[in-house]
């Protein structure tokens, strides 16, 4: 598996959201933020990925781009209090954030990247979805927003750094999908924080066949 190569302005990026780590941010309203990142943002999606979870019978996790979220801290679940690691029923998580300096990438049975590829540079949009494909065995589950961020970066930019429709960022998967034809894929376009587009799970077999 070959290491991701990034562009000069996705390296530049990495560097500002290891500064909005350590330093906090600010939103475009003026609020200042000091604990960057640390949302879990698959809880708002759990029950959904927990049905594709359980019918694949996942038991390994990598959480690409995973910014704070503790797998193992309470009440992921709240009516039940679980952690998200019992909650879904699986043996072990990863997680990759090299904004925390996390820099592992294990291949598992489940790939899921909520909320990451909207702050990634649009010349290494296609190299990372590739390697979320690479990096998953059986099923990728991704989040993308489609809306501008509150967030700021250091550089004065908008966090959501590439921000473009549903349709685009199925385009650009299902490019990609052809290349790993046996990957579940379930894709979540936000176009506000509570509202989206579930697009129809599949896998690029379907359109071979």
């Amino acid at each position: 598996m070959s290491k991701l190569k990034l562009s000069k302005q996705g390296k530049e990026l990495i560097k500002l959201y290891e500064k909005m780590v350590k330093e906090g941010y600010s939103r475009r309203d003026g609020v200042e933020v000091k604990k960057a990142f640390s949302d879990f943002e698959l809880r708002k999606f759990r029950n959904l990925c927990k049905e594709k979870i359980s019918n694949s019978k996942i038991k390994t996790i990598l959480d690409y781009g995973g910014g704070g979220s503790n797998w193992e801290e309470p009440n992921f679940e709240p009516s039940t209090g679980e952690n998200a690691k019992t909650f879904f029923d699986v043996k072990e998580v990863n997680t990759f954030e090299p904004a925390r300096n996390l820099m592992e990438k294990k291949q598992s049975d489940c790939v899921i990247c909520m909320d990451v590829l909207e702050h990634i540079f649009i010349a290494d949009v296609p190299n990372v979805i590739d390697e979320l494909f690479s990096l998953s065995k059986n099923l990728l589950i991704i989040n993308v927003a489609c809306y501008k961020a509150a967030a700021i970066l250091p550089n004065g930019e908008n966090a959501h750094i590439t921000v473009r429709s549903p349709v685009w960022w199925k385009g650009v998967i299902d490019t990609v999908a052809v290349k790993y034809p046996n990957i579940e894929v379930l894709l979540i376009c936000s176009n506000t924080f509570k509202t989206g587009v579930i697009f129809e799970t599949f896998k690029a077999n379907d359109w071979l066949e």
